[in-house]
């Protein structure tokens, strides 16, 4: 199913998505890859706030090359997410509830996932140029030290992905799996 929706994101909203939906989201998206998930975790070990608000939000698994003039950043695909996997199940209790990325996630990720009635969504790699032209605005809000893996504020519309992970652990990377074998066993 194709559906337009926006992060912020309800639990609400996040549970009436299905492993397999085509979506488009607009709103604010924050990037962070493993430097900035590495700090976020140290801190919140220290027992320091985040440098932005984490409930409801989506983080996209995402470091820009540089912009072209006029552009707010440059080629802006994937990370393979379970880089990430190590912080993840801190963040989504603390109320993240979308996470963007490529590739398979951890157990530990997928029951996580269940337990907050979070969402994982895979962007398409490869098409980092094409998804760029879907964010409209950038801005650097934390760790500006990290270059391109310093955490971004971006401002998204009708960006593509698909809901790889539901809130109910369906997980599409493994259902798609089963019915192409199962499809290729009736063909002959």
């Amino acid at each position: 199913m194709n559906r337009k929706i926006k992060i912020p994101m309800t639990k609400e909203e996040a549970v009436s998505l299905k492993a397999g939906d085509l979506v488009y989201i607009t709103g604010i998206v924050y990037t962070a890859r493993d430097a900035a998930h590495k700090r976020m975790y140290e801190s919140l070990e220290k027992g320091e706030p985040l440098p932005m608000e984490i409930a409801g939000e989506g983080i996209y698994y995402m470091g820009p090359s540089p912009a072209r003039e006029g552009r707010p950043v440059g080629s802006a695909g994937p990370t393979t997410a379970s880089r990430m996997d190590k912080y993840t199940p801190a963040l989504l209790d603390l109320g993240l509830r979308v996470m963007i990325g490529k590739g398979k996630r951890s157990e530990q990720v997928v029951e996580a996932i269940q337990k907050n009635k979070a969402v994982y969504l895979a962007a398409i790699g490869g098409a980092g140029a094409l998804l760029s032209q879907k964010i409209k605005k950038s801005e650097v809000i934390a760790y500006e030290d990290l270059g391109t893996e310093a955490v971004r504020r971006l401002e998204v519309e009708d960006f593509p992905a698909i809901v790889v992970i539901d809130s109910e652990g369906n997980n599409l990377y493994e259902t798609a799996i089963l019915r192409y074998r199962n499809e290729e066993n009736t063909r002959y």
